[in-house]
């Protein structure tokens, strides 16, 4: 997009579907990516979370943060029933969270951040999932095919468990693949007007 033109943008994620989602709308960015430990306070809850680790995301790139540099950052988790669902560790949790799912409406947050040399920006969205109900077969026929051990909740909504299994959802979808595109497009814009 034009309006960037004399920015760069640094997307500071690994995430096939952040990348895809950016490249989709235009945008010319490159990936970075840094590890971090992504343990958050126990008091936090939903959004918080999510608000929290997109901005821990963003730490590690702070200092090397040029004049003309827009840094992406974005966590995306599954609220249900009071509880926080990442990513799974193994099939047998993967398989829990999905079991907990299975039949009932889910929350999915992603935040984003913004980070650029004099300030920094965090937005969110939440979208609500209902699921139908999961036979065992089902559970276990998408653990096995798709291992989704590094998605949030254990699935991700444009594979085989979401096309079978998403009645509706009242929200944006591209916030439940963890990217609300249209909030990014939206503060890039503001960033840039306002510099």
């Amino acid at each position: 997009m034009d309006f960037l033109s004399s920015y760069r943008v640094i997307l500071g994620s690994g995430s096939p579907r952040r990348k895809a989602l950016l490249e989709a709308i235009g945008i010319s960015f490159e990936v970075q990516i840094r590890s971090i430990d992504e343990t958050f306070p126990d008091s936090h809850k939903g959004a918080e979370i999510t608000d929290y680790l997109a901005k821990l995301k963003a730490s590690p790139f702070l200092s090397e943060l040029k004049n003309n540099d827009i840094l992406i950052t974005s966590d995306t988790l599954v609220w249900h029933e009071g509880k926080a669902l990442g990513k799974p560790n193994s099939a047998e949790e993967a398989k829990q969270m999905l079991r907990s799912l299975s039949g009932k409406v889910h929350q999915v947050i992603t935040s984003v951040c913004f980070s650029t040399l004099k300030k920094q920006y965090i937005v969110n969205d939440t979208t609500k999932v209902f699921f139908k109900t999961f036979t065992e077969q089902e559970i276990d026929y998408y653990i096995t095919h798709f291992k989704p051990f590094d998605k949030a909740g254990a699935y991700g909504i444009q594979e085989w468990i979401g096309l079978v299994g998403v009645e509706r959802i009242e929200g944006s979808y591209e916030t439940v693949v963890g990217f609300p595109v249209f909030l990014v497009y939206k503060n890039l814009q503001s960033i840039v007007e306002s510099n």
